[in-house]
This record gives C-alpha cells, structure tokens and sequence, in this order.
C-alpha cells in the first residue's frame, strides 16, 4: 500500500513550485496580495461543504485550504518573515494560552490537574485573554481589532458581539425587531424624498439591524444569507426548467408567469429533503 504524503512532503512540494530553476510559473509568479481571493474562496468552499453535508469532499476542501496557509508559508520564507514552524509554534502557544483551564501550567505538556469551568466561564476567561493580548498589541478599544477585511455581515456581528459584552446591547430580540421596522421607515422616507444618498445609508442601518437580530438568534448572518441564495437559486432553476420545457427563455415570459411559476416553485421539495 502507497504510504500517505505527509506536511513535511507538502512544505517540500511548495518549495519545488516556488523553486526558480524548474517551478512552476503561474506559482513563482505570486505573492501574499496576489492569493488573498484564492484563500477566501477555498475557505467559503469549506464552509459550503460542511453546509451541504458534502462530507465526501469535505477533505479536499480542508486540503485546498492548507496549500494556502503553506503558499503563505513558503512566501515568508523567502522573504525572512517567518517559516511553517513559526506559524506552527505561534499558534499552539497562544491556544494553550487562551486554555488555562486545560493546561494550567502553562505549558502544553505539564499538568492537566485544573477544575472543570462551565461554558460561560471558559468564554468570560477566552475574552479576557484575547483582550489582554490586544492591550498588549495597543488596541486597547472594545471594537479594535476587528478586522476590516472581514466580509461586511460578518464584521458587523463581530462588531455587536463587542459592544453587547460591555453592556450595549438590545435587552431581547423584540427589540431588533423594532429597529428594523424603524430602518425600514426611514429607508422609505429617503426614497420618497428622492434622497439616493441617504437611502443608501438607511440601507445599510437596515442590514445592520438584521445583523442584529440574526447574532440574538444566535444565527450565522453570512450562513443564513448563504441559505437564502441557494433557495433563490434553486426555485430560479425551477421556474427557468419550466419555461424551458415550454420552448422559451425567462425573459419571454411575462411576470405574472413568472410569479405563477415562482409560487410553484416554492412549494416544491427542495433537494436532498425527507420524500
């Protein structure tokens, strides 16, 4: 039987495609900048696997997204930033840092001999630490460190999750119920107005407010956008089968043929779902 390629084999595979006599191309041809989209897109490929259940491929996902961290490897490698055992040993020292209450001696070998903590405590303690370790780095704000680059749903939860540690924070969910409502009304106020500008940012409170209201759901807002997009996408498919069939395009039909056709759609099964 062939034995499994290892990470020292993959770090050696990366050197070969970077390797200037011989490499490939396209890789030589890359640097950090250049690979940010490929690292994104593998990572929301992961998590759309894991949404589908897609369990079959799950691991070439995870690998895909490996090559990348070892790519950025390789890339500081070469310019003396640091190398895998650096991003390796700083990971693992900041996760036995952050879990006092599994390695309380601090180390990653030493006595494991600390009090169970329930779930509430873990994460009053996590925060704590990541805070500190934020202080540390001057960003002493409750909303610093949240990374710009983060996709905007995301980065909004995150932002409110910070807030609502310190106490700002709707008090129940009726109450982000009612700011969208509010949004909504002043959205449509700026549009009677003709005021483009000022909708524009009516919008964008108002999709803050759903923000807020999927992070007290305790719901993914990214996750449940994602959801939505595959449903659109799958009764879309419904409606363009069914004209299809016919000898037409959707855009021959009328919209309320589309309409027909998209309540029909909605009653349909989606895939994979109980018969």
């Amino acid at each position: 039987m062939e034995q499994n390629y290892s990470v020292e084999d993959l770090l050696h595979l990366m050197a070969q495609l970077r390797n200037p006599d011989g490499g490939c191309p396209w890789d030589l041809k890359q640097d950090f900048a250049s690979i940010v989209p490929s690292t994104i897109e593998e990572a929301y490929e992961v998590a759309e696997a894991i949404e589908q259940e897609d369990f079959e491929h799950l691991h070439e996902e995870l690998g895909d997204l490996l090559f990348q961290v070892i790519f950025y490897a390789q890339l500081g490698c070469e310019k003396g930033y640091f190398d895998f055992s650096q991003i390796v040993d700083t990971l693992v020292r900041k996760l036995v840092r952050r879990h006092p209450h599994v390695f309380p001696s601090g180390t990653l070998y030493g006595s494991r001999s600390a009090g169970a903590l329930d779930e509430a405590e873990v994460k009053r303690n996590w925060e704590a630490i990541k805070q500190a370790e934020r202080t540390a780095k001057g960003d002493s704000g409750t909303l610093a460190g949240v990374a710009t680059g983060l996709p905007a749903l995301t980065r909004a939860a995150k932002l409110q999750k910070r807030a609502a540690r310190v106490g700002f924070d709707w008090p129940d969910i009726a109450g982000t119920l009612d700011k969208i409502e509010e949004e909504v009304a002043e959205l449509r106020e700026a549009l009677a107005r003709g005021d483009t500008e000022h909708a524009k940012e009516e919008l964008g409170d108002l999709l803050f407010s759903c923000v807020n209201t999927s992070r007290h759901l305790k719901v993914d807002p990214e996750a449940a956008l994602r959801g939505s997009s595959r449903k659109f996408e799958q009764r879309f498919g419904f409606v363009e089968a069914r004209l299809q069939g016919e000898g037409r395009q959707v855009s021959e039909a009328t919209l309320e043929e589309l309409n027909r056709l998209w309540d029909m759609a909605k009653g349909q099964r989606p895939p994979g779902a109980e018969s």
